[in-house]
C-alpha cells in the first residue's frame, strides 16, 4: 500500500469547523489577513480566493462578502460584478498559470457537492491537457503540482489590472 500525505487537510477530512460559522464570511471579515487565507482579490463586495482544498493548483473560488444562499439572493449590481471577476479571473488563469483551458462552476446545497453550504460562491478551475492521471482515475487521488504559496504568488499581481 502507498500512502499519500497531506497533512494540511486535516481540519478538512475531519470536519473541524470554524467556531465563528460559515468560513467564507469568517474571510470576508478579515481583510487584514488576505495574505495568510490566500485571497487575491476583494472588488465591489466580492473577494477572490484560491481554494485551500483545490482539485488542482490555482484553484479559485469568487465569493460575494454577503452570505447569500444562490444566485437568487444576487441583486443585479452583484450578478454584474461576478460576471466581471469571472473574466478577470479567467485572464489570470491564462496568463498567469498558463493554462490550456478551464473548468469553472457552482454547487448549491450538500446533495450538488457543496463543501461549504448555504454562501454561494463560483469556481475557477485553470486546465492542462493530461493533467488527470491513472491516479485520479483508478487510485482516486488528486496529485496537486504546486504549492498554494505558488498559486498565490503566480496570479496575486494579475489582479491589479483593470479588466474592460
Amino acid at each position: 500500500m502507498k500512502y499519500l500525505a497531506a497533512p494540511w487537510r486535516s481540519a478538512y477530512v475531519t470536519g473541524l469547523k470554524p467556531e465563528d460559522g460559515c468560513v467564507l464570511c469568517g474571510i470576508g471579515r478579515e481583510p487584514e489577513k488576505d495574505r495568510e487565507n490566500y485571497v487575491l482579490h476583494r472588488e465591489d463586495g466580492f473577494f477572490v480566493v484560491l481554494n485551500r482544498y483545490p482539485y488542482i493548483n490555482g484553484h479559485m473560488m469568487i465569493v460575494p462578502l454577503r452570505h447569500a444562499e444562490d444566485f437568487s439572493n444576487l441583486d443585479n449590481r452583484e450578478l454584474n460584478m461576478l460576471s466581471r471577476l469571472i473574466v478577470k479571473c479567467e485572464k489570470a488563469l491564462v496568463e498567469g498559470m498558463n493554462c490550456m483551458g478551464m473548468n469553472g462552476g457552482w454547487n448549491l446545497g450538500g446533495c450538488a457537492g457543496a463543501g461549504i453550504e448555504g454562501h454561494m460562491h463560483v469556481h475557477m478551475l485553470p486546465r492542462w491537457s493530461g493533467d488527470t492521471n491513472f491516479m485520479t482515475t483508478t487510485g482516486e487521488t488528486r496529485v496537486i503540482s504546486a504549492s498554494l504559496e505558488d498559486s498565490y504568488s503566480r496570479l496575486k499581481h494579475f489582479f491589479n489590472v483593470e479588466v474592460t
